[in-house]
């Protein structure tokens, strides 16, 4: 185990995730209050009024390392978005993360940064004004991120940029609907799923409490600007086609369209995908679809629990063609066990026949809550192989298919600590994609599990969740309409 002991509650999360990326195998454990045993490595951030330390030290085959960094709180200064408390944490992450390179001897894609959206760096630095040069510069001096990683956030920021320009940021907002089931729960899922067989008999209650919730959005918002629709889950085409008609007859009849630039609905898995649903899909306008292969490997998809072949997703992909989508994702995951660069070469020429009009790239991320991270503790974590090699195999695929990055962001305990990207051609990005990573617009969220953000004009962000049992949220359907009252209702 390695321990951090800190006296800053604001620093625990950044400390705890900066030692995950150099020891993800390890369990690490944040000691509050107290002084530094004799643990095999151990990491001392203590704050003080004039001055702050940081410390990595190791004992380990019985000799003891010690890196000590006495940071004058004074002289910590900072001209960018970083300041107070923040400047001095990311002063004490980028002292350890030059510590941990040295005693570890590698280095990180992303050097400090532990966040989820680091191009929000290079896009509010592109706001105010500053030059490309200049942003790479300090990109690479505050966080210490690799020249590639630097250039890539913001190649994807200016793109984000020009593309949120036509959003409606003050009167407008977005819509996410939740479909929580799924045929199967994979290995790696920790997202809100439930087994669609258990589901079945109760599905239209499920479907009439949430057009409740649908209902009073379209009262409460009648006044703003629809931008984006996106309905996710779990799989939302495991409802059976006549569910799909339910849903979105009424979804289309409640709201102004006029506006509303993208309609996207995550088809996902294969295994839900039939030309009936497609079309119901195709008739109510929606504009994107996802086929998510996850990897054309057989042998992987079963280890996965996906149950379904390579075959079947190329099926659904060609009915999904055949019912007149011009708009189809494909998404894959890199690093999935046993996977090789050859096999990451399969997937990539096997989409590429395909010729999707995007692909968003996944790092696999070990989440504790998935059935992954007891899979690790059997077959051990050496078995999941994501390497720059299998990032560039992918993103030279993407360059192939004449696609261009325009999203990006990264989650904690991610393979190889790299970061999910999604590609895509001109006039085929998933704004919505952007408007969840930027958090510049409102995103109103229905379903059980969903997560509403309303963004404020100054640029504060308020949440309400809606609870994640479905029985639970059937129930309490008129609490969670409450609860966006009280949210949607305040004050701007």
């Amino acid at each position: 185990m390695i321990k951090i002991y800190t006296n800053k509650e604001s620093f625990q999360y950044d400390l705890h995730s900066l030692i995950k990326a150099f020891y993800p195998e390890q369990e690490v454990k944040v000691i509050p209050e107290g002084e530094p045993q004799q643990d095999e490595l151990y990491v001392k951030a203590v704050f003080y009024d004039e001055r702050m330390e940081v410390v990595l030290a190791a004992n380990t085959d019985g000799a003891k390392k010690q890196y000590t960094n006495l940071l004058d709180v004074d002289k910590i200064t900072g001209d960018d978005e970083t300041t107070g408390v923040h400047l001095y944490k990311n002063s004490c992450k980028l002292a350890l993360y030059h510590d941990l390179c040295d005693y570890t001897g590698k280095t990180l894609p992303w050097g400090n940064l532990t966040g989820i959206r680091p191009t929000k760096l290079p896009m509010g630095m592109l706001e105010e004004g500053m030059k490309d040069e200049e942003i790479i510069q300090k990109l690479q001096k505050t966080h210490a991120v690799s020249d590639e990683k630097a250039a890539l956030s913001l190649d994807i920021a200016k793109r984000e940029k020009a593309l949120l320009d036509r959003i409606h940021y003050q009167d407008g907002y977005s819509l996410y609907i939740g479909i929580p089931f799924c045929p199967t729960t994979c290995l790696y899922c920790s997202f809100t799923s439930y087994p669609i067989a258990i589901w079945r008999a109760k599905m239209q209650e499920y479907l009439e409490a949430l057009y409740k919730e649908i209902q009073y959005i379209s009262e409460a918002y009648k006044d703003k600007i629809l931008d984006t629709v996106y309905i996710g889950g779990g799989t939302p085409t495991t409802l059976e086609a006549e569910d799909l008609e339910w849903l979105l007859s009424r979804v289309r009849a409640s709201f102004d369209w006029s506006e509303v630039k993208e309609f996207t609905v995550e088809a996902g898995r294969a295994d839900s995908i039939t030309k009936e649903k497609l079309e119901v899909l195709k008739k109510y306008g929606v504009t994107r679809i996802s086929v998510n292969p996850q990897t054309m490997k057989d042998e992987t998809l079963k280890a996965i629990g996906r149950r379904h072949t390579v075959q079947q997703v190329k099926d659904a992909y060609a009915l999904a063609r055949e019912v007149g989508f011009d708009n189809i994702n494909m998404d894959i995951i890199l690093g999935l066990p046993g996977e090789l660069e050859e096999d990451v070469e399969h997937t990539i020429d096997e989409i590429k026949k395909l010729n999707p009009d995007s692909l968003t790239v996944h790092s696999l991320a070990i989440k504790r809550a998935s059935k992954l991270s007891q899979w690790i503790e059997e077959n051990g974590i050496e078995t999941l192989r994501n390497t720059d090699t299998t990032m560039e195999i992918a993103a030279a695929g993407a360059r192939d298919m004449q696609m261009q990055p325009y999203y990006l962001y990264r989650q904690k305990n991610m393979s190889g600590n790299f970061e999910n990207v999604g590609y895509a051609r001109e006039g085929k990005y998933g704004i919505y994609n952007i408007l969840i990573m930027e958090e510049v617009q409102t995103i109103v969220a229905l379903g059980a599990g969903s997560i509403t953000k309303r963004v404020f004009g100054d640029g504060r962000i308020e949440r309400c969740d809606n609870v994640k049992d479905v029985a639970l949220y059937i129930e309490k359907i008129d609490e969670m309409i409450e609860r966006k009252r009280k949210l949607l209702g305040m004050e701007p």
